[in-house]
């Protein structure tokens, strides 16, 4: 593997507001503070970059809703997940080439 990117953190937290947001709050617009997932982001970004298949960074960020947030798994947990991580992903692969 290469090393690693500097990932725009403004990016991955455009995704993680737009597709994410775990915890509802509606992100800086609301008053929340635009950091609030970055660690979470962040991580995932280099499970990517590291050839971690899809899925299993959709279960870190399940395990980060359930297990880490103490949030209830919904019925759309795992879509919502999955959406998020394809999404970064094409932010990844775009930083590849």
């Amino acid at each position: 593997m290469t090393n690693p990117p500097t990932f725009q953190v403004s990016r991955l937290r455009e995704i993680g507001w737009a597709k994410w947001d775990a915890i509802g709050v509606g992100g800086p617009d609301h008053g929340w503070p635009a950091d609030e997932y970055d660690t979470y982001l962040l991580k995932a970004a280099h499970q990517l970059w590291n050839g971690r298949a899809d899925e299993e960074v959709a279960d870190y960020l399940i395990k980060v809703e359930t297990d880490y947030m103490g949030l209830d798994a919904d019925a759309g947990i795992r879509s919502r997940a999955l959406d998020v991580v394809r999404t970064m992903r094409q932010y990844v692969e775009m930083l590849r080439d």
